[in-house]
């Protein structure tokens, strides 16, 4: 008998398992929810298992229902990982031993269950606890590859005062900029204030006041005189006790998508996000609850169209990223562009830019999706 007629073991006719992990501990956890659910409904289960699994907002990890059209924004709400968990106090176990890829569901009073191997985890989560290089720690202890970046990268590109660091030493254009750091203002706050303070009297008001490490702009305040720097300064801290000051730039906010082919990294068309009326800037309820549409692809002159699409790639090897990479960037009054943040797990529902603009760039969300477990499944843990 020949080797092609030889009947294959059960291991070779498997499926590659993908756990999606989403929810999580921070601000974010909704909108991890509802990118979850986009995901979960565009995997082709002809050539994958799925294993939907939701962190709770106090860091359960709950084996979750595998129903996408529960984990929609609902009356501008967004869901919960409590609302889809199977029970209440059962958990979910990774294995850390990488000679062991098994999951384990038990609750309180039952003998544990073993729910088979992950061959792949698609973290979906955003912020701290799981875009910020911990998650992917845990990833890398349990030897399961994993969608997107690395620890390294993910640490940079959740931290948006050594995100700048790191483009500054590339090389790369940043605006100006002024970070409080946690001791600092607990030990003399006017001293803090007054460094924000100098900060705009060499800038100009207004100002932005974020969180360092938040994302989907959520605690950011424009500020516009000194009057409402202390409300803008709490309201940051509300999420992270460090806060980034940034200057205003005036130009246009110019986005670009960066995929990791299996030849190396790729831009996608660039997006613009016109000014949003109803809003002060693009902030979360913009993005997300409002839909605000961005024009894809943006309105550039070729030649600027290449030029961020070369610093979008600059920027995803600057910082060791994988995978996949949302840049931001302001195009000058002056013609220059600057490079606001990169996002190493951006929105990725299909009205989400980054999907978006591979959907222009002649990559549908199912394939996108598709390409990025593909990846994951060819790239081994530890160091690379």
């Amino acid at each position: 008998m020949s080797s092609e007629n030889l009947p294959q073991s059960p291991e070779q006719l498997r499926k590659p398992r993908v756990a999606v992990v989403f929810g999580g501990r921070s601000s974010e956890h909704g909108i991890s929810v509802v990118t979850a659910g986009a995901v979960l409904r565009s995997i082709d289960r002809t050539k994958y298992d799925v294993l939907p699994i939701g962190i709770t907002t106090d860091g359960r990890w709950a084996l979750t229902a595998d129903e996408p059209d529960r984990m929609a924004i609902t009356d501008r709400r967004t869901p919960s990982v409590e609302q889809l968990a199977d029970s209440a106090d059962g958990g979910v176990v990774l294995s850390v031993d990488p000679a062991n890829r098994e999951v384990v569901y038990s609750e309180p009073g039952s003998v544990p269950k073993v729910l088979g191997e992950v061959d792949v985890v698609f973290p979906m989560l955003h912020g701290p606890y799981g875009e910020d290089g911990t998650l992917q720690g845990l990833l890398e202890l349990s030897g399961i590859p994993y969608v997107g970046s690395g620890v390294l990268a993910s640490a940079v590109g959740q931290d948006k005062e050594y995100m700048k660091r790191v483009f500054i030493s590339f090389g790369l254009p940043v605006g100006p900029y002024e970070v409080i750091r946690p001791r600092e203002w607990e030990q003399d706050q006017s001293a803090a204030r007054k460094k924000i303070i100098d900060f705009a009297g060499e800038h100009g008001w207004p100002l932005f006041v974020k969180p360092a490490r938040g994302g989907s702009s959520m605690g950011i305040t424009k500020v516009d005189d000194l009057s409402g720097l202390d409300d803008a300064i709490a309201e940051a801290q509300r999420h992270d006790p460090k806060i980034l000051v940034e200057s205003l730039l005036r130009g246009r906010e110019i986005e670009c998508g960066v995929l990791e082919f299996e030849d190396g990294p790729r831009a996608s068309v660039p997006a613009e996000i016109p000014p949003v009326t109803a809003h002060e800037f693009y902030d979360f309820e913009a993005k997300y609850i409002d839909s605000a549409a961005g024009l894809v692809p943006a309105p550039l002159t070729p030649e600027q169209t290449a030029e961020v699409r070369r610093l979008a790639v600059e920027a995803f090897d600057a910082a060791s990223c994988e995978g996949l990479v949302r840049a931001d960037f302001f195009l000058q009054e002056n013609g220059e562009f600057v490079i606001n943040e990169i996002n190493t797990m951006p929105g990725f529902t299909p009205i989400s830019m980054y999907p978006r603009m591979w959907q222009e760039s002649g990559v549908g969300y199912p394939e996108l999706v598709d390409m990025l477990i593909q990846a994951a499944l060819r790239r081994p843990t530890g160091l690379r």
